[in-house]
């Protein structure tokens, strides 16, 4: 299912719940942080399926790499990644 779900390509956004309540139609939702690294999770999706890296991609992964939110099991295979790439 996993690789399914990254093949596809729709990976939608990810919301974090700050407080347990009820949600209806209509319901206004507020951006109350964003990362400074500002790194798409459609981009990171991809970094991640990515068999090879341009030198636009190293930036980017550099970019991810910083993001906090990232698992670090992401991080690490970043960092694997780049390392095998000799970059």
């Amino acid at each position: 299912m996993v690789r399914r779900f990254l093949a596809s390509g729709r990976t939608g956004f990810y919301l974090g719940v700050t407080r347990e309540g009820e949600v209806g139609a209509g319901d206004e939702i507020k951006v109350i942080a964003r990362d400074p690294n500002a790194v798409p999770v459609s981009e990171i999706t991809r970094l991640y399926i990515a068999k090879r890296y341009s030198a636009r991609d190293v930036a980017s992964l550099q970019r991810a790499l910083r993001v906090e939110a990232l698992p670090e099991s992401w991080k690490e295979y970043f960092r694997d990644s780049l390392e095998k790439a000799n970059i």
